[in-house]
């Protein structure tokens, strides 16, 4: 059995659901740790590593720490775990998650919220474009933009934590469920649209938290529950570093101050406490400064999951969330009293949460939430879950919007990815007649916000379904802006074609269709969150929609919402489907975005963040296929390694249908002034990294104090099912006496209390700063040749080929860098620089444990284009030479 409840925002409904199962489930032990781990392939390991490295010795983060330690010395130990777990998950007011306070100090509660796209489960919000949308854009600057707001709104409506961005999954498997959360199935497009995005949010004081770390590539089977373990995803060392931590390290680069850990194992071991994971790669290697917190109900266990590096445990409660049991508040105050737990480890907890609270600024007048994630009535239950709770003002109907609406359509016009145009048939005007069929046209009949967290695909698809989705303010549907905009427009709101009057040789059709996914924790048209059912089809007969208008029109026009690749083949060469853009999923501004580019106001800018392949047999089974049910432990096993996507296509030599990068427009671009130069000389292995100066938490009292320091406070009415900190008195006093008694906790294999001077490849921020030391630079001149008379925006993109003979298996090609001009008119021209680094032109080795460029002496290639098989331009790293007019490497 597989529990498919998967919530980050409480819900009355599931409440019951719970309860109901409650005599069915036996909720683990409060103190447990989870049994010996299921066998996984050979050659796939999880090795122990240990301790959890203090936080606090980049530099760039002096300041806060040395604000944190001085408060966190002043908390009593009950004050200390407090802050560490939430309050639970059935006390969920205001927010998703809400932690523990230390109000004495100073230290206010915090507000963790929903979701990659927009504050989730309030009104007076922005919908913005999902992350897959905003890979789209190939756009730098609307990534940060689209972050700057997000950051306004989730501040606005008072909360301390944006959950999000989202760089994992990777879209390892095109029908993932959550693939569209992120940014595209390329490490460095995830992670520069991460970065972006976390700039953009942590500028305005609000802190980002980076997910899901990782491996968390499909949706079925992913959760622990107390008869079957969570899928193991089966990661080697090298795959992991060039592919899956790649976008979590260009998101701690850009200073993100909270990561979250996803439900699954990798390599046998559980995310939420696999010390390789989180101590030896995001906290030793990649020197990550913030705090590592869980997905919520991922918490597994109590001082495994401390020691293994586990800082902040969201919801706070016990994977059935019943009876106010946790592994942590009052069980991790029993366990730093007992030993078990060192309060070196607790103080590096807490130092770490206070740190990134100060980093953000959020000490200097936060604004409290003044939203509920429970009810949109002005006043509700204060602690919902409660058998009684006084109740208050909780709404306050803040409009947090501004005009944010601009970024979000900008993001939406600029992500529409024009695949098709036969003939150039569109732009087309205004006073062609118009028939438009699909549902997916229009927004949802039943209310645009009619199903719990988007849990259907009715209407308009803005957004997938499930925590990562958002509320309406309102939809721009796209028949409302055709009709606003067009002298004549029949529309069918149907899915099934029906009887039409006979066009004429000029009438076109316009079919809109879609494919739908989401989070496991709903299941849709029978798509359990992953698009199992359905695969990359489009959902309702959209295949034979299209088919059945192109048989009786002679201009058909298919517009595409989907939250990643469909099968196209159907209908992609049938003669009357003149275009195809690809819209994914637009949010509010699902309108006009697309019909300025219909109607030629604005070109098509947008290029494919994935590839879509002539069948989805084109990839490895590995990839193609979802893990089903297992006896024991489910293994999704990454046997394919580096090659997913365009690379195993092109390793394949199998030709997509559209390659990843694919976009056309309606200008024409041509590539001039091309050079390449050198920024700083390459050796094989970087330099040496800096050396890990001492933490501030080495110098904090690690005595263990009293028992009295557990305890509540003499009359505090405490409340059913709310998690606290505190011990009854004879429980801290019978603690704090195993403590002394000098009984030894039975520590993990590999167990040690030595801080580590860290591996080679480490440094703070990401890894050693050299990896981000320019190489080289390639300029290019991009020119609108002015042949179609548009104006059109385009995206030079850089792939990189490493040299020939090498040791080790790389790519055909790896995107490397990119950059979107501005609107180019017909004859202007724009000179862009792309940067190719140190870690650009590396591989990871997994003997020297270090990043190596095996060609430092050789020739490597540059090529630039328009999409990753339209690549005309090389230029060579040995010569310096750069040649125009190939064919391109694949």
């Amino acid at each position: 059995m597989v529990i498919i409840f998967d919530p980050e925002v409480p819900s009355g409904s599931r409440s019951l659901w719970f309860l109901a199962l409650s005599s069915l489930l036996i909720s683990p032990s409060s103190g447990a740790a989870l049994e010996a781990r299921d066998g996984v392939p050979a050659g796939y390991v999880a090795a122990p590593y240990y301790p959890t490295p203090h936080g606090g010795w980049a530099d760039d983060w002096e300041g806060s720490y040395a604000k944190a330690v001085e408060l966190v010395s002043q908390m009593t130990l009950a004050e200390k775990t407090n802050i560490t777990a939430g309050s639970g998950f059935f006390m969920g007011e205001p927010c998703v998650g809400n932690t523990g306070s230390a109000l004495r100090v100073g230290f206010p509660q915090l507000c963790l919220q929903d979701g990659p796209l927009g504050v989730r489960s309030t009104d007076n919000v922005t919908a913005f474009p999902a992350g897959i949308t905003t890979g789209a854009t190939f756009s730098k600057s609307l990534m940060y933009e689209r972050g700057v707001a997000l950051g306004e709104e989730f501040k606005g409506k008072g909360a301390n934590m944006y959950l999000g961005p989202s760089v994992g999954p990777l879209g390892r498997k095109p029908r993932g469920g959550r693939n569209w959360e992120a940014f595209g199935s390329d490490p460095v497009l995830q992670g520069v649209a991460g970065a972006q995005t976390i700039k953009g949010v942590q500028e305005q004081g609000v802190i980002a938290v980076l997910k899901h770390l990782i491996g968390n590539e499909q949706e079925m089977w992913r959760m622990y529950n107390p008869f079957q373990p969570a899928y193991s995803s089966n990661i080697d060392d090298r795959t992991m570093h060039e592919l899956y931590l790649w976008p979590f390290a260009e998101g701690v680069h850009a200073g993100t101050g909270a990561a979250m850990i996803s439900y699954n194992a990798v390599n046998g071991s559980a995310d939420s406490q696999n010390s390789y994971n989180i101590n030896g790669l995001l906290k030793d290697e990649l020197g990550f400064q913030g705090l590592v917190m869980t997905d919520w109900l991922a918490h597994l266990s109590g001082v495994d999951s401390a020691l293994s590096g586990l800082d902040m445990d969201m919801p706070g409660d016990t994977q059935i969330p019943l009876f106010g049991n946790s592994y942590w508040m009052y069980e991790l105050t029993r366990s730093a009293l007992n030993g078990s737990v060192p309060m070196d480890r607790l103080n590096d907890m807490a130092t770490r949460i206070v740190a990134t609270w100060y980093k953000m600024g959020q000490d200097q007048d936060y604004p409290e939430p003044n939203f509920s994630s429970n009810t949109r009535d002005r006043e509700g239950p204060l602690y919902p879950g409660a058998l009684l709770s006084p109740s208050g003002v909780v709404n306050q109907y803040v409009n947090v919007q501004a005009e944010h609406k601009v970024v979000a359509k900008q993001v939406a016009q600029e992500a529409v990815t024009l695949l098709k145009n036969n003939g150039s048939f569109l732009p087309i005007t205004t006073t062609v007649s118009l028939s438009v069929f699909g549902t997916d046209a229009q927004a949802d009949p039943q209310g645009i916000n009619s199903c719990t967290d988007k849990s259907c695909n009715r209407g308009t698809l803005g957004m997938g379904w499930g925590s990562g989705s958002a509320d309406y303010p309102y939809m721009d549907d796209p028949i409302s802006s055709l009709k606003r905009k067009a002298g004549t427009v029949t529309y069918y709101a149907t899915d099934s074609f029906p009887t039409v009057p006979m066009p004429s040789d000029d009438d076109v059709a316009i079919v809109f269709i879609s494919s739908d996914s989401g989070e496991n924790s709903y299941t849709v048209e029978n798509n359990h969150g992953d698009r199992d059912t359905d695969g990359l089809k489009a959902w309702h007969g959209g295949d034979a929609l299209v088919q059945k208008a192109a048989a009786k029109y002679n201009n058909v026009i298919v517009v595409v919402h989907t939250v990643g690749p469909i099968i196209m083949e159907p209908w992609i060469d049938l003669p009357s489907v003149k275009a195809v853009l690809v819209a994914h999923l637009p949010g509010q501004e699902a309108g006009d975005s697309l019909t300025e580019i219909l109607f030629g106001e604005v070109s098509p800018s947008g290029h494919l963040p994935y590839s879509i392949p002539v069948a989805e047999s084109d990839y490895p089974s590995s990839v193609s296929n979802l893990v089903g049910f297992a006896v024991g432990q489910p293994q999704d096993t990454y046997s394919e390694g580096l090659y997913i996507d365009y690379r195993s296509l092109n390793k394949q030599k199998i030709r997509a249908r559209f390659a990843f990068g694919h976009g056309l427009s309606y200008a024409s671009f041509n590539f001039s002034s091309i050079s390449i130069t050198p920024v700083t000389s390459l050796s094989t292995v970087p330099p040496t990294r800096p050396v890990k100066s001492t933490s501030p938490i080495a110098t904090m009292n690690t005595t263990i104090p009293s028992a009295s320091e557990a305890v509540a406070p003499a009359g505090f009415n405490m409340i059913w099912r709310y998690l606290y900190s505190w011990l009854s008195e004879s429980d801290a006093n019978a603690a704090y006496a195993e403590g002394q008694s000098g009984a030894v906790y039975a520590y993990p294999a590999g167990y040690s209390t030595k801080q580590k001077v860290g591996p080679p490849a480490g440094g703070p921020n990401g890894g050693n700063p050299a990896l981000w030391d320019v190489a080289y630079t390639v300029s290019v001149t991009v020119i609108n040749t002015g042949e179609t008379n548009h104006s059109g925006k385009a995206v030079p993109q850089a792939y990189v080929q490493f040299p020939s003979g090498m040791p080790y298996d790389t790519p055909v090609i790896q995107l490397r860098d990119f950059e979107k001009t501005g609107s180019l008119a017909p004859g202007e021209s724009e000179a862009v620089e792309l940067s190719i680094t140190r870690k650009d032109l590396s591989v990871w080795d997994v003997e020297l444990q270090n990043w190596v460029a095996p060609g430092a002496e050789g020739q490597y290639k540059i090529w630039v284009g328009e999409a990753s098989d339209d690549l005309g331009v090389v230029c060579y790293t040995d010569s310096l030479r750069c040649e125009v007019g190939f064919a391109g490497p694949v």
